[in-house]
């Protein structure tokens, strides 16, 4: 049932894991980012970046579909999201979602651990 791309299926959504053996993190990021689409097309005050949310999640979207999921990539498109949607407490819930989402493929690999990191100092 399933195809040669991860998170593709032909069977209903509530199926897909199971039946196909697709990735949980696959699965999760594809629900993260399904409920953050439609939680902010119903949000319907005005945000001056709702294009650049909206553009990011749809490029967020294919690339589940079609399997092409890089970690520096997820990282990029979280860091817009939240620039754009982050202050909007209606959304807040969603977006953590997605964050949770995408922390589950791991850090960025061009990102250094926290351990090693200089710590912030004012100078």
């Amino acid at each position: 049932m399933s195809n040669d791309r991860i998170g593709q299926c032909t069977r209903p959504a509530a199926d897909r894991d199971e039946v196909c053996g697709e990735d949980p993190r696959v699965a999760g990021l594809r629900r993260a980012v399904g409920r953050l689409r439609r939680e902010l097309a119903c949000y319907r005050p005005q945000l001056s970046d709702r294009q650049v949310a909206e553009e990011e999640l749809a490029l967020l979207d294919a690339a589940v579909a079609d399997g092409s999921i890089s970690v520096p990539r997820l990282r990029t498109s979280l860091l817009v999201v939240t620039s754009a949607l982050g202050s909007v407490s209606a959304l807040a819930e969603p977006v953590a979602a997605l964050r949770r989402a995408i922390d589950l493929f791991g850090p960025s690999p061009s990102s250094p651990h926290p351990s090693d990191r200089a710590p912030f100092t004012h100078g």
